[in-house]
């Protein structure tokens, strides 16, 4: 009987080693920031969090808040970025099938350049979209207002 029980923790802690050994060399590939911020698509997402990279492209259908979310913490440390939603620690253990190595620290900014969006040339008071949101604010004025002439003008007579 206690052989059995020995026998079952032992497989139990093997199981757990062979994982963690499995986990370990897949963190045995060490990746440059450059190399990792490439990688900033739907079928190719690849984020940095905590040291360690994770190919997400799999993931990005099924992610619970969208692939958008995703998209956005790629190319930068998405450390910050994950630790302020409070994953779940089912999501945590999630993690370890994206796994696919670490990232050289020393490749990684410290402060990401900021890059400023491109200056869009502002057409508020041209072309059809200007046109069809005065008519969207005039019309129902136009036809209130034609309900009370009406209205008063039957009501007199």
């Amino acid at each position: 009987m206690h052989s059995v029980v020995l026998y079952t923790v032992l497989n139990l802690f093997e199981g757990i080693c062979v994982q963690r050994i499995a986990c370990e060399l897949k963190m045995a590939k060490l990746y440059t920031f450059e190399e990792v911020s490439k990688h900033r698509s739907i079928k190719d997402c690849w984020l940095v969090i905590e040291g360690k990279v994770y190919d997400v492209s799999p993931f990005m259908d099924d992610h619970p808040g969208g692939d958008e979310v995703l998209l956005s913490s790629s190319g930068k440390d998405a450390t910050a970025d994950f630790e302020d939603i409070g994953h779940s620690d089912s999501a945590k253990e999630m993690m370890d099938k994206y796994l696919i190595g670490t990232v050289d620290m020393l490749t990684v900014p410290k402060k990401r350049a900021f890059v400023p969006p491109q200056e869009v040339v502002s057409k508020a008071n041209k072309g059809p979209d200007f046109t069809i949101r005065i008519l969207q604010f005039f019309v129902p004025l136009l036809i209130l207002g034609l309900t009370f002439v009406v209205r008063s003008y039957t009501k007199e007579k």
